[in-house]
């Protein structure tokens, strides 16, 4: 929880490459996630998702940037984040579409989940496009929790805690799911349950 941690990746992808990373990040004081990928080949794809749990005064902040520098490449990007307590979360994902990159198809999502009147959030989705025949979209959502959805929940007899539990998990469940090495998405799935818990059990003596 007192840790500091500033990561770098870089990736140049070549013809008909294929790269996905997975940033999860669970901890840490202040947290750093810088990612650049260059699709300078045709035929290149790169998928990026990221799913950021924070509470206390943590501060997690992810910058991407994909660089479409040739044509007829894809790229999807899907970055979520639970923030509670006092932490703040920072998403700033640009996409840059070169004037040769011709038939680039390109997706940027990033959606925010705050548990608390204190968490904050600052997104900023960012498209730059010098070609004319091309597919983008991006998009930023910040909410919380539905109270439809935990009535719903409530009504069937579930209590406060584990119905803001189940209706958290599914937020993540998007991210988490995307992990296609099983050992490592059933590990995620442990830590992600226990640090629910853990807020769970302050909701109860509350």
């Amino acid at each position: 929880m007192n840790a500091f941690h500033i990561g770098t990746t870089q990736i140049q992808m070549n013809a008909a490459s294929h790269y996905t990373s997975n940033v999860i990040s669970l901890g840490g004081s202040l947290v750093r996630n810088n990612i650049t990928a260059v699709l300078d080949a045709e035929g290149s794809e790169c998928t990026l998702n990221g799913l950021t749990l924070s509470t206390g005064t943590q501060i997690i902040d992810n910058h991407t940037a994909i660089d479409h520098a040739k044509p007829h490449c894809n790229s999807h990007e899907l970055y979520k984040a639970i923030l509670d307590g006092g932490s703040k979360g920072v998403f700033n994902g640009k996409i840059f579409v070169r004037k040769d990159a011709q038939k680039t198809d390109a997706k940027q999502t990033n959606k925010t989940l705050l548990l608390s009147d204190d968490a904050t959030i600052n997104t900023k989705p960012q498209l730059e496009i010098f070609a004319d025949d091309v597919k983008c979209t991006h998009g930023a959502t910040i909410g919380q929790l539905d109270d439809e959805q935990l009535f719903y929940l409530r009504s069937r007899g579930i209590d406060l805690a584990a119905a803001r539990d189940i209706l958290t998990f599914a937020f993540a469940g998007d991210v988490i799911n995307r992990i296609t090495i099983e050992p490592l998405r059933q590990q995620v799935e442990k830590m992600i349950h226990e640090r629910l818990d853990i807020r769970q059990t302050g909701i109860e003596e509350e």
